[in-house]
């Protein structure tokens, strides 16, 4: 079999929703995929879950591994991966059962590298469309790919399939074990010429509260301030021009930990003020970015 996609599925102690997002995955419409899921090191019965896939459908494939990250988990699969594009699925998550194949051929359609679906938040019974396309349309600036994701609002991975042969072309990894989607997207849609948005399918995120995402820890808010300062420099040194006011939606964004502010920054018109632990620590003007 010719792998069209191949989908890295990380796994970490999700045993109460791991079935339906492999389920999602075999359903799918598109046939020629490979299921390549990373066992980051689950302590419950997500081990077992996954071998009596395997017994199911020979397109899985299970790597084991100690517990490192999401980052570390999606880099094993990007290793090994053999299709034309690569996709990643969380697995408290599911698609679409057309999903795959509505992305795969509207990317061969406009030899893009790169297309986006949209995503619906889920939680409980109750989905909410965040992130909509109306119709098929091919991005090949920088600027426009990162409105039309709505970065740096949404710095996600999920929503999206990649060429693989330019990933490996270009050195695109992920760079950090946490927060890691944020420099990935960043990087692709800048390295990756072409991107094209498909309508009608989506990624259901599942808003799960025991998930790394979900946790207020210590750690994921140091990670989540670094890893967003990384892309601040990226979009400096590479001139890419984002308005500042598609920073955030409100005048005001705010990291905190144990309620405490760490990192504020303050837009006002075409000034940004960026402030640590209540001190400034510099401004930055739009044209300065340009």
């Amino acid at each position: 079999m010719e792998v069209k996609v191949s989908v890295i599925i990380p796994v970490y102690n999700v045993e109460i929703y791991l079935a339906e997002c492999l389920d999602s995955v075999l359903q799918q419409t598109l046939r020629d995929i490979e299921i390549i899921c990373i066992n980051d090191g689950s302590t419950d019965r997500s081990s077992e879950i996954l071998q009596e896939y395997v017994n199911k459908d020979s397109r899985i494939i299970i790597i084991n591994q100690e517990n490192k990250g999401l980052g570390s988990a999606r880099n094993r699969g990007l290793e090994i991966a053999t299709g034309e594009y690569v996709a990643f699925l969380d697995s408290d998550d599911w698609v679409d059962v057309d999903y795959y194949e509505k992305l795969y051929n509207t990317a061969t359609k406009y030899n893009a590298e790169i297309a986006c679906a949209g995503y619906k938040r889920c939680s409980g019974r109750k989905k909410s469309s965040r992130l909509k396309f109306r119709n098929e349309r091919v991005y090949t600036k920088t600027e426009d790919k990162y409105k039309a994701t709505r970065m740096p609002a949404y710095c996600y991975v999920w929503n999206k399939i990649y060429k693989l042969s330019n990933l490996r072309m270009c050195g695109l990894v992920f760079t950090s074990e946490f927060a890691e989607d944020v420099m990935f997207s960043y990087r692709t849609l800048y390295f990756l010429p072409k991107m094209v948005t498909v309508p009608a399918t989506y990624y259901n995120y599942r808003k799960n509260p025991s998930s790394f995402v979900a946790s207020q820890s210590k750690m994921k808010q140091e990670y989540s301030v670094r890893e967003r300062a990384k892309a601040l420099d990226f979009v400096t040194a590479n001139n890419i021009y984002i308005p500042m006011t598609s920073f955030a939606t409100k005048n005001c964004i705010r990291c905190k930990m144990f309620n405490i502010t760490i990192l504020k920054i303050k837009i006002w018109k075409s000034l940004k003020i960026i402030y640590f632990l209540g001190f400034e620590l510099f401004r930055i003007t739009e044209s300065e970015i340009k």
